[in-house]
């Protein structure tokens, strides 16, 4: 089972301004039980170049106050140096987000790894509460990593949000959308910079 973005209702919502993330549309299935977005928020030192982690969390600010106004779920896991750590667990999204994603820090390496098993485990503690619940795993990164994580398990569609702006690019978010069969997004398409 996999969730796509409605490219139509999307076109449609954005008008004649450019594409913006609260502009999106998704096609939703039956006999859902809510729906909770996962975010893996990159926070490594090449996210910190080029402004990328501020772009990161400025849009991480639109989703959650969208998700807000859908009465959906939302949980954060940022992931920098050797770490992942869960930001938001997951629960009903908030209305006021400004103070705790203006404090997210970020520096060193990229342990993607680790994000996506605490993402498999936060995720399947939901799963056994609400098996009926929808899961959508959005990862916000640049894609430099050495390794290329596996698609995690518990999510029933996945998004990779490409912020790779580099001169040398790798192409490595986009791989990462191939392999877990995902839809790849480029971040300045979302924020509606040309």
């Amino acid at each position: 089972m996999s969730a796509r973005i409605h490219w139509p209702r999307t076109l449609l919502n954005k008008g004649a301004v450019p594409l913006l993330a609260e502009h999106l549309q998704f096609q939703h299935q039956a006999g859902e039980d809510g729906l909770l977005h996962c975010l893996l928020l990159d926070c490594s030192g090449s996210m910190l170049k080029r402004s990328n982690l501020a772009l990161a969390k400025g849009l991480l600010l639109r989703w959650s106050e969208q998700v807000y106004r859908q009465r959906g779920e939302l949980a954060v896991i940022a992931f920098a140096g050797n770490q992942a750590r869960l930001l938001q667990r997951p629960q009903k999204a908030v209305p006021y987000n400004d103070a705790w994603i203006a404090a997210i820090g970020g520096g060193g390496g990229s342990p993607a790894l680790s994000a996506v098993q605490l993402a498999e485990q936060t995720l399947a503690k939901v799963r056994k509460s609400a098996p009926g619940k929808r899961i959508g795993l959005w990862l916000l990164s640049d894609g430099r990593f050495s390794q290329l994580p596996a698609r995690p398990r518990q999510a029933d569609f996945c998004v990779v949000v490409d912020f790779e702006n580099q001169p040398l690019a790798l192409g490595r978010a986009a791989q990462i959308a191939r392999l877990w069969d995902a839809e790849h997004v480029r971040a300045v398409d979302l924020l509606g910079e040309q």
